[in-house]
């Protein structure tokens, strides 16, 4: 494990970040990085190609109106991919935007990142998200190599406290990161009408009797899947969501 990093970006936002390795000790690297304390976790994963402008502009509101909102008032630690594009940069902006505290911690391979002020190869030119607070930079040369991180670091920051998986859109490495936080036993909400992996997954779970690809029925035997349809009211969402945060708020949630 390296030195603790502090990042500086062009809007003059710092985060930290420390680069780990195969066998660390995550209750150590959160120790470090000042994040011990027990609050629920919400996991992002998906991305946001292929939709419309109208279907994006949903988008964003839902990360403005439910999810930022939300992950303040219960103080919880928001989890993602932590790069400057798709979901993980409309969760940074929210975050910016409603003036959130939260803890907003990206996970991403140390060789595809550029730091910020940092020298890189010409193969490490992915951008960090300028207003998330942490970054966990993990082994790896490849996007998909922080799946399961992305897993262990949820469920290493939950400490037991409640902890919910938001799928949007995504393709096959998002594929990898809902596979993982099923294993670990972390309920996932997919957002229909977003696209790509999330209505694929809409799918099979509302025309069974179609026949899906081998991972996506064995998603749907392992996993607690709930739909949400990106067409509902944002405030159905909000009380899935705080449903599954703190066991309070849902009477209508759909599975």
């Amino acid at each position: 494990m390296k030195k603790l990093l502090k990042l500086t970006f062009k809007n003059q936002k710092t985060a930290l970040a420390l680069q780990i390795n195969e066998s660390v000790d995550l209750s150590t690297v959160l120790d470090q990085m000042e994040l011990q304390c027990t609050h629920p976790v919400i996991v992002v994963v998906g991305g946001a190609s292929l939709m419309s402008d109208e279907s994006l502009a949903r988008l964003r509101l839902l990360f403005v109106e439910v999810i930022a909102p939300l992950a303040q008032q219960l103080g919880a630690f928001v989890v993602d991919g932590g790069t400057d594009a798709g979901v993980m940069r409309m969760m940074g902006q929210a975050r910016a935007e409603i003036g959130g505290t939260f803890p907003l911690i990206g996970i991403a391979p140390v060789d595809k990142i550029a730091l910020p002020g940092c020298p890189h190869s010409p193969v490490a030119d992915t951008l960090l998200e300028p207003n998330h607070t942490h970054f966990v930079l993990i082994p790896g040369d490849s996007w998909g190599d922080e799946s399961p991180w992305l897993s262990r670091v949820a469920t290493a920051l939950a400490k037991g406290a409640p902890s919910v998986t938001i799928l949007v859109n995504g393709g096959e490495i998002a594929l990898l990161d809902v596979s993982e936080n099923v294993k670990a036993g972390r309920q996932v909400v997919v957002l229909a009408g977003s696209g790509r992996l999330a209505d694929e997954i809409t799918r099979a779970v509302r025309y069974p009797e179609q026949k899906a690809r081998e991972c996506i029925s064995q998603l749907l035997q392992k996993g607690h899947l709930t739909l949400f349809d990106l067409s509902e009211r944002l405030t159905h969402l909000s009380k899935i969501l705080n449903q599954k945060l703190t066991g309070r708020g849902c009477d209508d949630a759909r599975t």
